[in-house]
């Protein structure tokens, strides 16, 4: 039996090696926001300006981080990016990350965003700290992108921040497999997508929250993933048939006024925008193209 194993390597080795490519292995994606983080319920607190706390739950969220990337590697990930997603993209510790995953730091203004990284080669991603979108009802710090956005439609259906991101990872043939944050935004994901795993590391009340002790949150996490990631079958890529056709309900009358004439946007009603394409990269760059001031 040694024999047979030694054997079926040295072939694939040497494969590979006439290939020049390494064997293919799991490649998994984590994107970290820090609304969804436990402990957190005021907006101060993910504010590095704002808040002399922000500097305790920015360790905090490095620690869920850590936590998702554990079960990754217990499922059998050979390559995990950790793609920091949160506000300057500049939030994680980078010397508390887990030694095994490669970090992803602050924006390259690709219409990616927030899943910046991701491509066809990854197997799986995880979604790490994430909220609601604004308005659900018991949600901590739901909003919807920068907070000067009421809502976001592709093809008539309401997207919080996870919507869109998974959105873009099916693009690419990839499922969200897991989802971590409070409630609302795992009872919302659920809704969209049917088949995610999911933890909820505290729930709204009003605008209390009632949140899991980090530790136990991490444990809870890191199973959920590893779980989601054996199973990653069973898990579908989200996607939606073109043409996509966003509409922006926006806050602000000068960020209307601008993004009308991004080139294909329409202005459609007095808060809205509206632009349509078959490609949903154009969508995503129509989608930040139009929020700007």
């Amino acid at each position: 039996m040694k024999k047979m194993v030694l054997v079926t390597f040295s072939v694939l080795f040497f494969i590979c090696a006439l290939s020049g490519r390494p064997p293919e292995g799991l490649k998994v994606l984590i994107s970290v926001d820090m609304e969804g983080i436990t402990g957190i319920v005021s907006a101060d607190e993910c504010n590095p300006r704002a808040s002399d706390d922000y500097q305790y739950f920015r360790k905090i969220m490095t620690l869920e981080a850590n936590a998702a990337v554990e079960g990754g590697l217990a499922a059998g990930a050979t390559e995990i990016v950790v793609r920091d997603a949160h506000g300057s993209g500049r939030n994680i510790f980078p010397d508390l990350l887990h030694k095994s995953a490669r970090l992803l730091r602050d924006w390259s203004f690709g219409p990616k965003e927030m899943m910046e990284g991701i491509d066809e080669t990854f197997g799986a991603a995880v979604l790490i700290g994430y909220h609601a979108s604004a308005g659900k009802p018991n949600a901590n710090l739901e909003h919807t992108w920068s907070g000067r956005i009421t809502d976001v439609k592709i093809n008539g259906l309401s997207l919080p921040e996870a919507g869109l991101n998974a959105l873009i990872a099916g693009h690419f043939n990839v499922p969200v497999v897991f989802i971590s944050g409070d409630q609302a935004v795992c009872d919302q994901v659920k809704g969209l997508f049917g088949e995610i795993e999911t933890v909820a590391v505290k729930k709204g009340i009003g605008a209390a929250t009632l949140s899991l002790h980090p530790e136990a949150a991490g444990q809870m996490i890191k199973e959920g993933v590893e779980k989601a990631i054996r199973n990653r079958d069973k898990f579908k890529p989200y996607k939606m048939t073109p043409p996509y056709k966003l509409v922006l309900t926006l806050k602000e009358e000068k960020m209307v006024d601008n993004g009308q004439y991004y080139p294909g946007a329409k202005r459609t009603g007095d808060w809205e925008l509206t632009f349509e394409s078959e490609d949903l990269m154009e969508v995503l760059k129509a989608f930040s193209g139009m929020q700007k001031e």
